[in-house]
């Protein structure tokens, strides 16, 4: 065993990381963060979608028990979460694309693409629920 002084010395406190907590929010932490939140609630929202599937396959009363669940007012804002959580993860996904190729990389450039996905998931999922409700005949 060695004798060296550096061996007996304390271990000097390792510095802490910057976190969330130091740095200001910017839109492209935002958006950072809310593509991993949507990530985890598409995996949530998925598993309803397979319980619509798996009352589908079985009776007719299943089917239309889970279809009355899904046509509460609760059941229709999850699902439009769950279709706001998939447009903003997928234009999300879209960005992480763009910055891949080494474009918009720039700070202005990558808040103007984060603001683009932020807006232009609003603007999906509102125009999906009026396509869907204009197809399945208004909210009844």
């Amino acid at each position: 065993m060695s004798r060296s002084p550096a061996t007996h010395a304390q271990p000097r406190p390792r510095p802490l990381s910057p976190h969330l907590t130091v740095y200001r929010p910017k839109i492209t932490m935002t958006t950072s963060i809310l593509h991993r939140i949507t990530g985890g609630a598409l995996y949530v929202g998925t598993v309803l979608v397979a319980f619509w599937l798996i009352a589908a396959a079985g009776s007719k009363e299943s089917f239309d028990y889970v279809n009355w669940l899904f046509g509460t007012i609760i059941g229709r804002l999850i699902l439009f979460g769950y279709t706001w959580a998939l447009m903003l993860h997928m234009l999300g996904g879209i960005r992480h694309f763009i910055w891949d190729t080494g474009a918009a990389l720039e700070k202005h450039t990558a808040s103007k693409l984060a603001w683009a996905t932020v807006v232009g998931s609003v603007v999906l999922t509102i125009a999906v629920w009026v396509v869907g409700l204009m197809v399945r005949g208004g909210w009844a």
